[in-house]
């Protein structure tokens, strides 16, 4: 019994990750390795990633890009499958983001997430008269100066897809960690063919890394997908931790 609680702390440490990187991979989306592109391609989409752990996969997530009106709704809801049961609680069910996009910069309005029990969930309200983020973060209240800077686990998706498209791609980024901030590097590594369902795809992929952690997370992103990320893949070392392969996807 003490082997499989071992296995399923770990397992939950290794889930729980998934999706804020997700977020990040699908704010990479947009971007250009040739040039600017018109922000005006920011467009709704749809796609479906299995999570794998092992060789395994542990869970499918839904993710969903829509607009109505001035504001952009980022969502995604996970469900896990085999082994993932063992995360139950860890693997946020749902994460929901809403924005407004100010030419090239993103306001966040509101998010939250259910992380499976009243104490993982999640909500944040961004109040841009007073300059002040609130709320509850896995039942720690948040109260912090709000900067330009700052986003939350699904709303840097946005933040960056429009720098991007703007053509002025940041070399870091700041998410709202309970009652903090953490702050990422990110950066061009290379291009890559991608073998993936819908058949092989050219790829450029990105690189992020948190300050002072050994963790490096790469993101697969296809210029003729509109650089939507078709894989996203953590590492420590040549020890991968999990990756997010993608299964479905449309656009606009």
């Amino acid at each position: 019994m003490a082997a499989r609680a071992g296995e399923r702390l770990r397992l939950g440490r290794v889930v729980c990750r998934t999706l804020p990187a997700l977020a990040l991979a699908l704010s990479l989306s947009a971007g250009s390795a040739v040039g600017a592109a018109d922000a005006d391609q920011l467009k709704p989409y749809q796609a479906t990633y299995h999570g794998i752990w092992k060789g395994m996969t542990v869970a499918v997530s839904h993710l969903r890009l829509d607009q109505t009106g001035d504001t952009w709704t980022y969502s995604s809801r996970s469900e896990p499958r085999g082994i993932g049961h063992l995360a139950s609680g860890v693997f946020p069910p749902l994460q929901e983001s809403v924005v407004r996009v100010m030419g090239a910069q993103v306001q966040p309005q509101s998010y939250k997430s259910m992380g499976g029990s009243p104490s993982k969930n999640t909500h944040l309200i961004y109040d841009w008269q007073t300059k002040r983020v609130t709320g509850t973060y896995e039942g720690t209240p948040v109260d912090l100066p709000l900067t330009p800077e700052m986003q939350d686990e699904a709303s840097v998706q946005l933040a960056l897809m429009v720098a991007l498209l703007a053509g002025s791609p940041p070399s870091r980024f700041q998410l709202i960690d309970k009652n903090t901030v953490r702050e990422y590097n990110f950066a061009r590594d290379r291009e890559a063919t991608l073998q993936t369902p819908m058949g092989a795809i050219q790829t450029v992929v990105y690189r992020s890394q948190k300050a002072n952690s050994p963790r490096i997370t790469r993101f697969w992103c296809a210029p003729d997908r509109g650089y939507v990320p078709l894989k996203v893949e953590q590492t420590i070392g040549d020890d991968v931790q999990w990756t997010l392969m993608i299964q479905s996807l449309t656009r606009g």
